[in-house]
């Protein structure tokens, strides 16, 4: 199949590594609404559809590299059925492919109605998994350890005393977000964990191993998208303004030409999280 710009792709189609991040493989990643099934490929400016198939992929040259592209299952939408979905731990791997530039093949699953090659590769049906010299590996924290050991170049290694900074973010955001009670102290919680941030990002920052983006990044940045939509959307609730560095380092990561890229569409994020919410 041929290759083209993810920039072009995801118009067309819509859109590290530390354990303190830890990827929970996408039970949080909610399954889209049952849809019919479509195959969307792309290459040399043609689109074929074959209705009744299982998925829909396409090809990205993130690179001039000459390696054959990585093969990379993923969440579908699930607001359209061709566009990538809003799990933040499948766009922590697409940034590390994006960062490393190396090219990768997206087949996008619906996870509400997975196909039967999809379980056989992913028995327990989660997402993001990858292809590896023949071999499929899952888990975000697995599969950017193995692309940091397989294609160094780009170093995206953090250091290890700073592979925890900002991990306690993720789940206070959760609590918070499922909270229906505003005197339970989550809030608070979520508050007290964007401040310790605040602070280390005014001392060491812009980023959190310095002056460049490291795995950390990759795997915090794709969170606090999620945290500023879903508690917008459910709570009217933002990050207060004094938190000045945490609110900058979000402008920095989320502005850059790799996120932008493989972000998730806000009406996914707001849709993905609506069980949690309301459950």
């Amino acid at each position: 199949m041929g290759t083209t710009s993810l920039a072009a792709a995801r118009s067309s189609i819509g859109f590290f590594s530390a354990s303190s991040h830890r990827r929970r493989p996408c039970g949080l990643c909610f399954p889209s609404k049952a849809r019919p099934s479509l195959s969307l490929r792309r290459g040399n400016g043609g689109v074929l559809r074959s209705p009744g198939s299982d998925s829909r992929c396409f090809s990205v040259k993130a690179s001039s590299s000459g390696d054959e592209p990585l093969e990379v299952c993923v969440k579908a939408s699930i607001n359209y059925p061709d566009k990538l979905g809003d799990c933040p731990f499948t766009q922590r791997v697409l940034l590390t492919l994006e960062v490393k530039q190396l090219p990768y093949h997206i087949k996008v699953v619906d996870l509400a109605n997975k196909p039967e090659w999809f379980l056989e590769i992913s028995p327990e049906g989660k997402v993001p998994i990858i292809k590896l010299e023949e071999k499929w590996v899952a888990d975000s924290d697995v599969i950017t350890q193995s692309l940091e050991e397989k294609y160094p170049n780009p170093s995206l290694v953090t250091p290890p005393e700073k592979k925890t900074v900002g991990s306690k973010i993720f789940p206070t955001f959760v609590g918070f977000l499922k909270s229906k009670d505003p005197t339970d102290g989550t809030e608070q919680a979520l508050l007290a964990e964007l401040t310790s941030f605040n602070d280390y990002i005014k001392d060491n920052g812009p980023f959190i191993n310095g002056e460049r983006v490291s795995a950390v990044d990759l795997s915090l940045g794709p969170k606090l998208y999620h945290l500023q939509i879903a508690l917008g959307h459910y709570k009217g609730w933002s990050i207060p303004e004094s938190l000045s560095y945490v609110k900058d380092y979000m402008k920095r990561i989320f502005s850059m030409d790799s996120f932008i890229k493989t972000q998730a569409l806000k009406e996914d994020v707001i849709a993905g999280w609506k069980s949690k919410v309301t459950g």
